[in-house]
């Protein structure tokens, strides 16, 4: 009978969290690598923009939440030995991917029609 083979997955953990807050900061999101929200925070200021709007926001601070805790479980699986062709093929993006992914998002914002924001 033969040991089993430690792989260092102790070291691990099981899921990967970051959270990403919307430009003003009044929307954010702690969300998991596979995009599931843990805690969403909203300014009461926020709200009156209506709904729709609000959706929109709590679903790109999720999306920028996932990417960034896929790039957390890319580093954390890195320093326990996994290849980066492995962690390539599990579509786990590097530091620099996510970087040139939002630099490439906000070329394709419209500019704000003010730089005034309210108090």
């Amino acid at each position: 009978m033969s040991a089993p083979l430690d792989t260092g997955a102790a070291d691990v953990p099981d899921v990967a969290v970051a959270t990403v807050s919307n430009r003003p900061g009044t929307v954010t999101v702690t969300a998991t690598d596979r995009g599931q929200p843990l805690e969403v925070r909203i300014e009461q200021r926020e709200l009156r923009y209506g709904s729709g709007r609000l959706a929109t926001a709590i679903l790109e601070m999720c999306r920028a939440s996932a990417a960034e805790a896929k790039v957390r479980r890319r580093e954390d699986l890195a320093r326990a030995g996994v290849r980066a062709d492995v962690l390539d093929r599990l579509g786990l993006p590097t530091r620099a991917e996510l970087a040139r992914a939002q630099r490439a998002e906000e070329s394709d914002e419209p500019a704000p029609t003010s730089w005034m924001r309210p108090l």
